[in-house]
């Protein structure tokens, strides 16, 4: 198996090893009902907000001015496309209004998969500068699809939000919403030009930050100050974000002593490559040859759904169940094609 596809599969066999230590812990313990726990939406949230905003802090605002028209389509259109073909895939199979909310949460391509991939990857510098933006502004797109997709599928179902992920208002809530996180990360800006150029202040503000966005689950204003708020902690950053993606798949493999939905998971992981592989041939046009092939079949799913699978496991209580093993296929179906493509295209591997 080639450099990508070794990436992603001991990526894919960490992730299985830390729901393995989950899963064996709460079964060893009787550990039933953590997520109804008061702080576990406090938890789930932070989680949350380290990934995010690890996710959009990988940014290189070069890589988007040089490929803006590719990466804008990608985390607009792409990711609504992606997620209404995985949800109504999903709907039709298996009936529910809960799994168009699932399909969504597996919409996204993780950012951490992308990045260890990139090292050895056989797409061009182009294709990685796009495959990297892309990943890392998916991710609150879809965590802002999710969470008002979730009221809308709980409205369906008749039953009311039991988390603060779940938004039960409606266009105009989710208007206001926008705003609200459009102003936090303006004021962040704000405080950021003032303070930037003094370490400590800079530290504290990022410390705000972050407790504002967590405490009021403003996470798309979160992943945009990432653009910006930047006071020299990448190396802190990557360990937070490789910690939470640990604690995650831990917290994942707890929650599985309620059940895995195996068939469910299995088609939720086909359905989120086969939308990736039909979505991204649409929007990378200009591309090279070896590039919209490699982007076609880039569907990896990591620390962002499963951290959606948890916020969301209160509400719809099948989502953890269905979301794990989807993981696994997902991420095993990229490393197969993956590496097939490369194996088809020689000349792709004479470029990396």
């Amino acid at each position: 198996m080639g450099g990508i596809g070794t990436a992603a599969v001991r990526r894919l066999a960490l992730f299985v090893a830390a729901v393995a230590v989950g899963w064996a812990v709460a079964a060893g313990f009787g550990l039933h009902g953590v997520e109804r726990s008061p702080a576990y939406f406090l938890v789930a949230s932070t989680l949350l907000a380290v990934g995010l905003f690890g996710s959009a802090h990988g940014i290189s605002p070069h890589a988007v001015r040089s490929n803006l028209r590719v990466v804008v389509l990608a985390v607009t259109v792409g990711v609504l496309a992606k997620a209404l073909l995985i949800g109504a895939v999903m709907v039709l199979c298996f009936g529910s209004p809960a799994f168009l909310v699932l399909g969504v949460a597996v919409a996204q391509i993780d950012p951490l998969s992308v990045a260890a991939m990139n090292h050895g990857s056989r797409l061009s510098p182009g294709g990685r500068a796009v495959l990297a933006a892309w990943s890392a502004f998916d991710d609150p797109v879809t965590m802002l699809l999710t969470v008002y997709l979730s009221g809308f599928a709980l409205g369906m179902l008749g039953r009311t939000p039991v988390s603060g992920s779940a938004a039960d208002g409606g266009v105009l809530s989710l208007l206001a919403d926008l705003g609200v996180n459009l102003l936090f990360a303006a004021c962040a800006f704000a405080l950021w030009k003032a303070v930037r150029r003094h370490r400590v202040l800079a530290f504290a503000l990022l410390a705000v930050v972050f407790a504002v966005a967590i405490w009021q689950f403003l996470m798309l204003g979160l992943a945009l100050t990432a653009l910006f708020l930047r006071p020299g902690v990448d190396r802190l950053l990557d360990r937070a974000v490789q910690v939470a993606f640990l604690v995650a798949s831990v917290g994942l493999g707890v929650l599985l002593v309620n059940g895995v939905h195996v068939l469910a998971g299995a088609a939720l992981g086909a359905a989120a490559f086969a939308a990736q592989a039909v979505v991204s041939p649409l929007i990378t046009r200009g591309l090279p040859g070896r590039d919209r092939g490699f982007l076609a079949v880039s569907q990896q799913n990591g620390i962002t759904a499963i951290i959606l699978a948890l916020l969301l496991e209160p509400d719809f209580p099948l989502a953890v169940g269905v979301i794990g093993p989807a993981i696994v296929v997902v991420n095993l179906l990229h490393a197969t094609a993956a590496t097939a493509w490369a194996a088809r295209r020689p000349e792709a591997v004479r470029s990396g």
